[in-house]
């Protein structure tokens, strides 16, 4: 018996109120499975996103060091 046949066996058995409760959350499991996959293929991974948000906005700051910061002197 596969998968699909076994949730029709049980389905088969549940009231009405929880028929409703499984309709409600296979709708959610479908917009959730759509969503990841619209956003895999539009946008980057996360760490590509996250380091992009950290340094957004870093090209217009005012740097606060020179080269001669830089350089150790004995």
């Amino acid at each position: 018996m596969d998968t699909v046949q076994m949730i029709d066996n049980n389905l088969a058995k549940l009231p009405q109120f929880f028929l409703l409760e499984v309709l409600n959350f296979t709708k959610y499991l479908l917009f959730k499975t759509e969503h990841k996959s619209a956003i895999q293929e539009n946008t980057p991974n996360r760490a590509t996103l996250s380091l992009n948000s950290a340094m957004r906005g870093m090209e217009d700051e005012k740097s606060l060091y020179s080269l001669e910061d830089l350089q150790e002197k004995f």
